[in-house]
């Protein structure tokens, strides 16, 4: 048996609590530290870059879930370590008020667990739906999943924007501990039971172990083109990530209710964009694969500069509707890339889709914490060298931008000779 469109759909729930208990530690609580507590943006930078980090361990949990199975374990345990992270890194929010070296000794920890859940939830999960999912339906199931994901991600930011102000302690830690217990539920209740209705095929013996099964996937042409792709595309995706809230308030007096509104607006783009493509490409067959990922790349770099261009105008109203269409065209990028994943994973040697997507996975943690992290270093550097605020996060953004034709010129490239020029989004396989 294969999964069909419900589990699926159950899958993608996990995929939303994910998203939902992530968004706080990377927006609502790195906003907290730059603006409230008027802490460098490199130091959110990295500890979020650590989570990041850590998240290297992916092609171990990818290789673990080829070889062993029992992956709802793995999937309801991460989810776990990942609440009582994201819990851990608000109270050490908290507890940086009263003491620095306290409330830092307790976000390394919590950051370091968080990447540790997610690593092993998140992996876990996509190995599941890359072996138990029809290759018919592995575009879809793909679309499926992100673009829940992604709501998840808009309405918990959304919802926790509205509810934030006026900002107090006490409400940011009941605010999130409410998130994680309820991401922890849903996940428990989405996945129980799916594994054991599907069939995957026996896990293939390999006696060499883990570091001889990821040279074997890393040797394959298509699978180490692609994680350099992800690598650099990614890099460019998470660059604004620990920028953008403090830019909204530093530069546009918004308060932390208003950015972290502004962060779930962002979000709410990106679900369109993923919506856009998944029924062009998926449903209409419009555009090639190749086609949707440069558009969403130039689309990005647009948008980044129209952000850069409005800090010096200081065009408030006109940031949100910037920062609404830089999450479209990011959408539409990430909706595509991730198509490819789906469909490069079962290529190749068998049994070994959990380790591709485990490899893809750590590039795209790891491009993540140092697109992060430069992202925050930069502007910390630039706020030194310039006199406005303004200037120095506009600069950031145009370098983002950069990156992103960057990006774009090798993905036609790597994309065109991984798929062929006019595979359609939908088919996996070719």
């Amino acid at each position: 048996m294969t999964l069909s469109w419900l589990s699926i759909v159950r899958l993608g729930l996990v995929q939303m609590a994910l998203g939902a208990v992530v968004v706080l530690t990377t927006s609502t609580l790195n906003r907290l530290m730059v603006v409230e507590l008027a802490l460098p943006a490199v130091l959110p930078g990295f500890l979020v870059a650590l989570h990041y980090g850590i998240q290297i361990t992916r092609p171990n949990w990818g290789f673990l879930s080829d070889t062993g199975g029992h992956r709802t374990r793995w999937v309801i345990g991460g989810m776990g370590a990942l609440a009582l992270g994201a819990y851990g890194a608000a109270y050490g929010v908290v507890l940086l008020e009263a003491s620095f070296a306290a409330g830092m000794a307790l976000s390394v920890a919590a950051y370091a667990l968080i990447g540790v859940g997610v690593g092993a939830s998140g992996t876990s999960l996509l190995a599941l739906l890359a072996t138990a999912t029809a290759p018919h339906r592995r575009g879809a199931a793909a679309t499926i999943t992100w673009l829940m994901m992604i709501a998840g991600i808009a309405v918990t930011a959304g919802i926790v924007g509205a509810f934030l102000d006026p900002y107090t302690p006490q409400l940011l830690l009941r605010i999130v501990g409410i998130v994680t217990l309820g991401a922890v539920v849903l996940t428990t209740l989405t996945v129980w039971g799916i594994e054991s209705r599907v069939a995957p095929a026996e896990p293939e013996p390999n006696p060499q172990g883990f570091v001889a099964g990821l040279q074997e996937v890393w040797g394959e042409r298509k699978a180490r083109n692609f994680t350099i792709f992800v690598f650099l595309s990614m890099t460019a995706y998470f660059m604004q990530e620990l920028i953008l809230e403090p830019y909204a308030g530093l530069v546009f007096g918004f308060t932390p209710g208003q950015s972290t509104s502004l962060s779930g607006a962002q979000n709410g783009g990106v679900f369109l964009g993923m919506l856009t493509v998944g029924i062009a490409a998926t449903g209409f067959r419009l555009g090639s694969l190749r086609h949707w990922v440069v558009a969403g790349c130039l689309g990005s770099a647009a948008s980044l500069a129209a952000i850069s261009a409005l800090g010096p105008l200081a065009l408030s109203g006109a940031l949100t509707g910037a920062v609404v269409t830089l999450g479209y065209f990011n959408g539409m990028f990430a909706v595509a890339a991730i198509g490819s994943m789906m469909a490069l994973a079962g290529q190749g040697r068998d049994a070994r889709e959990g380790t591709r997507m485990g490899l893809w996975g750590a590039a795209q943690a790891v491009a993540a914490g140092f697109g992060g992290l430069l992202g925050a270093a930069a502007v910390d550097v630039m706020r030194r060298l310039l006199v406005e605020d303004s200037a120095a996060f506009g600069t950031v953004f145009l370098f983002e931008a950069a990156l992103f034709v960057l990006a774009a010129l090798m993905g036609q490239r790597v994309i065109a000779h991984s798929q062929g020029r006019n595979a359609p989004l939908a088919v996996p396989g070719e």
